[in-house]
This record gives C-alpha cells, structure tokens and sequence, in this order.
C-alpha cells in the first residue's frame, strides 16, 4: 500500500505566506523561507508554493523565494502561479523545483500540458485544477461572463449534468468547462497529478468538497491531492478514504498553529492510514 501524503501549501503574495477564505480575505501568515524549513523538520511528505497573484497580474512566478526556498527543504517541492511555457519550467526546475504546477496556462493552451510531458516527464507535470459548484442555468445573469478559451473541445464544456466548473487567475474568471471532463483530458494530455482545490470549501474549515475528490479520483488514473476545507484530523481521514485522494494539502491549520503535520500522521496512522512517519 502506497503511503499517503501531508502537503502544506504556502501561498504567496508580495514575498509573504498568506491565507484566506474562497480566495479572498487574506492574512498573513509568515515568511515562505521560513515556513518552508519549519515544515521540512516537521515531517511533511511535500511542500506546494503557489504564487497566487501572477497569473492575475500577467508575470512570471517569485524566482528568488522558489530558489531560496529550495535552498530550506529536502522534499518534494512544487511550484505554481503564472506558469506561461516549457522555459517558464525550465528555470523553476533550475531553481530547485521538482515539480511544475499550471493552472490558468495550461486551459487557455492544452498543448503545455503535452509539450512538458514530453520535455520533462509527466511526473513533473501538476495540473492544478479550482473549482467550484455550478450554480445551474445562468442564461439571464447578466453578471456571469465567462472566458472559454479558444481550442477547448466542446465535449469538455459545462452541461444540465455539470456539478463543477473550473475557475482560472486565482479563482476569478469562471470558464465555463466541467471540472471532470478537464481533470481526464488534462491527463490524457499528460499531466502526471491533479492538485485539485475546492473554491466553495476554501478556508471554511468544514472538511474538503468530497463528491468533487472522489469524482474526480475515479476518473482518472494519476495522483490526486485533495485541497480546501481541512479544519479537523477527520477532514484529512475523510478525505482519503471517503474521497478517495491520494495526498491532502492544507494550510492555515499548520500555517496558524492549530495542527502539526506530526500530529496528523499519528491519527491518521492510529486509524489505518498508511503516512511516512
């Protein structure tokens, strides 16, 4: 049995960890540098950096916190946000990534996801999916513009059957594609994981979005972390069996104190989880 993984997430805007609720509502939480090395000794299986801003703001990720970052850890590192091309995964596996997370880039232009399956290995592709619940027929929401990019099949689009839609540029321009049909054509492209965040269970602390985990590990044959919504030990358990993920990812309950990765490992290991301890 393959063990489980713990993943802190450290999000970062303007040089700082930050954390917030559905994506909005942020507050500090400390320096990337340092929290990285504290999560090194603590025992996580891995670490995700996500530049949460630079997609939004059109630039390139943080190259000076991904290196120094790299400098602090002796796990597997992953590094996300405004991921544009194969050289923008060249220079953070220079930097000292592992693996190269895309998100936004990767649906305007599929074909990244292949290009640096090809070029680097499926296992330094993430794709990084957010989510969040469809909220049925929109037709006369004026408020409602979504941005589907050119190219997407339109097998791939939201339909009556849709449960969950994809967001890009940090959770802030819907796409009108169907989360599950992303999640299999996005490996069938060659991504080797899914990070997989629920916008809806982001930062609520009520558990992660289970039927959307579950779906979407059923569907396709590589890694899925599960991420947004862990406030107690359960969340994490829950996650793993009920919804069937590979990894879960947090973030303010390790980033606030509240639980320790050591901690989570042994409840998780007392109830039959398989972690590295």
């Amino acid at each position: 049995m393959y063990a489980k993984r713990i993943i802190p997430c450290l999000d970062v805007k303007d040089g700082r960890v930050v954390k917030g609720t559905s994506f909005v509502g942020l507050r500090d939480a400390g320096d990337p540098v340092e929290c990285a090395r504290l999560y090194d000794k603590m025992g996580a299986d891995e670490l995700v950096l996500l530049d949460i801003m630079a997609s939004h703001e059109g630039r390139g990720t943080m190259l000076d916190i991904v290196r120094r970052v790299a400098e602090q850890v002796f796990i597997p590192f992953t590094v996300g946000g405004g991921i544009k091309s194969t050289e923008d995964f060249t220079v953070m596996l220079r930097a000292g990534a592992d693996k190269v997370a895309v998100n936004s880039a990767a649906v305007r232009s599929p074909e990244l996801i292949a290009a640096a399956a090809e070029k680097f290995g499926s296992q330094c592709v993430v794709l990084a999916i957010d989510a969040r619940r469809t909220r049925g027929s929109r037709a006369k929401d004026t408020s409602y513009k979504k941005e589907t990019p050119s190219g997407i099949p339109a097998q791939l689009l939201t339909d009556g059957d849709s449960q969950y839609e994809v967001y890009l540029n940090g959770g802030r321009v819907p796409t009108g594609i169907d989360a599950f049909r992303w999640a299999e054509h996005g490996t069938r492209l060659g991504a080797g994981e899914i990070l997989l965040t629920s916008m809806d269970c982001d930062g609520q602390k009520d558990g992660y979005e289970l039927a959307l985990t579950r779906g979407i590990s059923e569907r396709v044959g590589v890694p899925v972390i599960a991420s947004g919504g862990a406030g107690a030990q359960e969340h994490f358990y829950d996650a793993l069996t009920l919804g069937k993920a590979d990894a879960v990812l947090a973030a303010s309950l390790f980033h606030f104190g509240e639980l320790s990765v050591g901690q989570l490992k042994e409840y998780l290991r007392a109830r039959g989880i398989s972690v590295r301890v």
